[in-house]
Formats: structure tokens, C-alpha cells, sequence
């Protein structure tokens, strides 16, 4: 469903079942999130912008933060599955670096803007907040880890430490270049972080 679906929802409009109205209620907060931030965004926004009562939200979610953490469980499950996903695609490593890389730049320049739920959080002060948000880079390293491991014989930790590295090579430069492109394309700019990654990456031989 787009947002202009959504605008188009009556007020007090059509029935919708529960699953599908749960999914059209996350994807308004996520809108109002992304552009308001927690602290400032209000249930009224989120139900005016979903076109229903608050009444209809509540029986959804029974707060402002409930619905906050199911967003960004989702938005930190989205980019988890993504480097999975990456790894799982081919068995050349180099091709393995290049889609994880691109997880990240992809993941940022969604029109979603569901990035800025996990990377610029206001609540990271909040412990269930900032757990989910740790998450993303426990769980990709991780994935990245058992790659690094099998493929190098280095030892969990090494390769622990080198993935962890990976991840937030592709995290940090993929925040960077969104708001500051220049003249760098997304493909270019991926490129460019791929190929720094996999120079470093390709040093640690096979076993």
C-alpha cells in the first residue's frame, strides 16, 4: 500500500482485518517517525495520517513506544535478512563482499527512510531501544563472522573482529554518502567501498 493509499482511507472508513490494518498503521507511524522523530511525533499524527480514531490505533498498540519498538524490530529484522540474504547468494567471496556492501547502501536510500529508525534513533537511551538497534550490528556480524571463520581458519574471535569491522565500514560510509553524495552515484559509491572492503578482506588466505 503507498502513502497515497492511505491518504485515500475515510476517516472512518472502510473495515479492514487486523493484519491488514496493523500493517497500514505501521507503515503511517513509520512515515511520521522518520519525519518527526519519536519525541515529537503523537499518536494524533499517526492516526490522522493512517485516516483512523485513536481509538482504532489503541487497539493496535497500547502506546506511542509499543508501536515505536515494532517498527524498529521490523526495520532491524529488514536489514539482518538483507546481509543473510547477501551471503547466502553466491559462494565468491568477492561477489559476498559487494552484496553486503550494497545491503547497506540499498538499505539507506529505501524510499521507506526506515534507516533512520535504526541509525538515528532520538531513544537510544531507552534499553529496549538501544538492544534492538545493537542488534543490527551483533546479528549481521555474526552472519559475517561464520563466513570469515569457515573460509580463513581464523580463529571465532579474529573473525569476529574483522566482520564487525565490515559491518561498520558499510553502516558508517553508507550514512555518510546518503547525506553528503557529491557527484558519487549509489552504484559508484558502493563500488568504492566494496572494492576497500574486499582488498582488506582477500588478504586472510583461504585454509
Amino acid at each position: 500500500m503507498t502513502a497515497g493509499e492511505i491518504d485515500s482511507v475515510p476517516a472512518r472508513g472502510a473495515r479492514l482485518p487486523r493484519h491488514a490494518r496493523r500493517a497500514q498503521l505501521l507503515e503511517s507511524a513509520l512515515d511520521v517517525f522518520a519525519a518527526q522523530g519519536y519525541h515529537a511525533a503523537a499518536m494524533d499524527d499517526i492516526a490522522a495520517k493512517a485516516g483512523v480514531s485513536k481509538p482504532v490505533l489503541y487497539q493496535h498498540f497500547p502506546g506511542k513506544f509499543e508501536l515505536y519498538l515494532a517498527l524498529l524490530e521490523a526495520a532491524c529484522d529488514a536489514i539482518i535478512e538483507n546481509t543473510r540474504a547477501a551471503l547466502r547468494s553466491t559462494q565468491d567471496n568477492k561477489l559476498r563482499v559487494a552484496g553486503t556492501m550494497a545491503a547497506f547502501y540499498d538499505y539507506v536510500t529505501a524510499d521507506n527512510n526506515a534507516f533512520r529508525l535504526v541509525f538515528e534513533s532520538d531513544v537510544t537511551s531507552e534499553p529496549l531501544v538501544r538492544a534492538q538497534v545493537e542488534r543490527v550490528t551483533t546479528e549481521c556480524a555474526e552472519a559475517i563472522t561464520e563466513v570469515i571463520a569457515e573460509d580463513t581458519g581464523l580463529p571465532t574471535e579474529a573473525a569476529h573482529l574483522l566482520a564487525v569491522g565490515l559491518v561498520g565500514m558499510g553502516q558508517v560510509s553508507a550514512r555518510y554518502w546518503l547525506n553528503d553524495p557529491g557527484s558519487l552515484s549509489l552504484e559508484d559509491a558502493t563500488a568504492l567501498i566494496s572494492g576497500l572492503a574486499w582488498r582488506g578482506i582477500r588478504g586472510y588466505p583461504l585454509h
